[in-house]
């Protein structure tokens, strides 16, 4: 019976960057595989140290991003973060000696700040195209990294394209969403479930002054992408901007299966100290996907269900609605398409048809009456029969290239994965269509297919 792999963080105490790749390592994620790709980010200032710490008394995972004095961002200075108005109580954190896990020990004379790089969106998609690490991680990063500029960009009222990072910019960030990615890639789940995350209350310091909490660039991710949150009555920043951008990039669900086994459980620390002891607990946790996709037909068919939205719209310009496809593609659409129709009186307009899954139906329902002028969407919940899929590696003369594999059953069919396909053209400089003949001639003679993860 085929098993489904899910990963299930369960964010009582929030969610960051770090205690994300953190929880990731010590449920199973390959740290010899981090660190190579980590030691090919083209940046300089930093320095990664893994190590265990006790948190509260519990062990945990601690992945540290040690910055040189030019690069510090007091990110981890409570007093600096909350000296304003924060009074919290001092968790019982233990660092084990021998791990040299880095801690702030200098001081911030009137919190003088230090020279830093400030990155746009292309600065940062740049150091993670020559970062070396798979097209799967490098495309998460990416989306992460896009979802960030977005919520940044709502927050101070420019373009995607012209927002300065100023700590999400910074380097320590910049290698932990890489992390987080690789970290993901590496274990290769089916599923990431995040039902809701905890977050404090009051006020945070950032370059930008004091904000409330959450800050305006979380408040704008967890609205774009409908996850839900409590709010806990303890002063205190509990998720930032790249945790909340890691949480809606990779999350496929909000709801547990009624039944899974717990195969690895990992725990990562968080650098904050508050009256509630900062960690982030990932469980790798199996079910039978038969169950949770409904009963299979003849052993290489799956019976699923999908959602089908649908709206007609008659006084939206082109650019609109290419917005629109953009930001529902982001927010979890599987598919999205416009067909010119005729409507009352003769009006030439279009339809818009949104197939998405049934966690995502609010989120992508809200889109659409927000950026159309629509006042009504049809709603179908679909049964569909699907051929199981995994995704695998096949080696080809201009590198490796990813691919999906259907069984239908006496045969397997195999289809190259457009974003694998072009960045081998891209890197090689050679047509797209020329590096889908080399793909399909290589699968064709027998070449050699590695499976990655499933799909």
């Amino acid at each position: 019976m085929a098993k489904k792999k899910i990963l299930y963080w369960e964010c009582s105490s929030g969610i960051s960057g770090d205690m994300a790749v953190a929880s990731l390592l010590d449920a199973g994620a390959d740290e010899k595989v981090l660190l190579e790709v980590l030691k090919t980010i083209p940046a300089h200032g930093f320095d990664i140290k893994i190590g265990r710490v006790s948190k509260s008394g519990l062990d945990c995972c601690d992945f540290n991003v040690v910055l040189d004095k030019d690069h510090e961002n007091h990110d981890h200075d409570m007093e600096y973060l909350f000296g304003h108005d924060h009074t919290h109580l001092q968790e019982d954190t233990h660092h084990h000696a021998h791990e040299h896990v880095h801690e702030d020990g200098h001081t911030h004379e009137h919190h003088n700040e230090h020279h830093h790089e400030h990155r746009n969106l292309s600065d940062v998609i740049a150091i993670i195209d020559k970062t070396h690490m798979t097209e799967n991680a490098r495309a998460l990063a990416v989306k992460i990294f896009t979802i960030l500029a977005q919520a940044e960009a709502k927050a101070h009222g420019t373009d995607i394209n012209h927002v300065h990072f100023h700590e999400v910019g910074a380097i320590d960030s910049i290698a932990d969403i890489i992390a987080v990615s690789v970290c993901l890639d590496n274990l290769a789940v089916d599923e990431v479930c995040i039902p809701s995350m905890n977050e404090g209350c009051g006020t945070v310091r950032c370059q930008h002054g004091i904000l409330p909490v959450p800050v305006p660039a979380v408040a704008n991710i967890i609205a774009e992408y409908g996850i839900a949150v409590n709010q806990m009555d303890i002063k205190g920043e509990f998720i930032t901007p790249t945790g909340a951008a890691v949480a809606a990039a990779v999350r496929t669900t909000d709801r547990l299966p009624d039944k899974y086994i717990i195969k690895k459980i990992g725990i990562g620390a968080g650098k904050r100290t508050y009256e509630r002891p900062s960690i982030l607990r990932a469980m790798i946790i199996e079910t039978d996907a038969e169950s949770e996709r409904g009963k299979a037909n003849n052993g290489c068919e799956e019976a699923d269900y999908i959602y089908k939205l649908e709206s007609n719209i008659d006084d939206c310009t082109g650019e609109i609605l290419g917005y629109v496809m953009d930001r529902l593609y982001n927010a979890g659409a599987r598919e999205v398409n416009y067909m010119p129709v005729f409507m009352k009186k003769n009006r030439p307009g279009w339809l818009i048809t949104v197939i998405c899954k049934e966690e995502n139906i609010k989120t992508l329902e809200n889109i659409i009456f927000a950026e159309t002028t629509t006042i009504g969407i049809r709603r179908q919940k679909m049964e569909r029969t699907i051929l199981k899929r995994e995704i695998s590696e096949i080696v080809t003369p201009l590198g490796n290239a990813v691919v999906k594999v259907c069984d239908s059953g006496d045969s397997k069919v195999f289809y190259p994965e457009y974003e694998s396909a072009a960045a081998i053209a891209k890197k090689n400089n050679v047509p797209l269509k020329e590096v889908y003949d080399i793909i399909k001639r290589e699968i064709n003679s027998g070449g050699q297919c590695g499976k990655k993860e499933k799909d």
